[in-house]
């Protein structure tokens, strides 16, 4: 049975998050990358959820290591799929950014399972 839970972020984590997507659109408009500012922004973000709502994990090398191969797979569908600089609805976009956010999820339970980790809080499960 899975467990619900509110995820929250801290104020200073908050305006860390903020800061560093707003430097990283300026950094891509400075280098005349505007094309690759808005997915560059929904993938890190995207990314950032998933591993907010993982957080039990951080503590496990292949958590940080599945992260690293997910925003290795972000990089070449940021570069070479071609982006408009139009404005495109936040209805259109939130779905896709939805779905990736389930890929990535799936992607790091995958891991979980073919590491065999299983969560200590739960009696029924032998831990390792």
């Amino acid at each position: 049975m899975t467990q619900d839970k509110q995820i929250t972020l801290s104020w200073k984590s908050g305006i860390g998050v903020f800061f560093g997507t707003v430097l990283l659109g300026l950094l891509l408009y400075y280098f005349g990358k505007l094309a690759f500012a808005r997915p560059t922004i929904y993938s890190a973000v995207v990314i950032a959820i998933a591993v907010a709502m993982q957080w039990e994990l951080r503590r496990h090398v292949w958590f940080w290591i599945t992260v690293a191969v997910i925003v290795a797979l972000h990089v070449p569908l940021v570069l070479f799929v071609p982006w408009t600089t139009k404005w495109i609805p936040a209805i259109l976009i939130t779905p896709i950014c939805a779905g990736d956010l389930a890929m990535v999820i799936a992607l790091i339970k995958l891991v979980e399972k073919l590491v065999g980790f299983t969560p200590s809080g739960d009696p029924s499960m032998p831990t390792r």
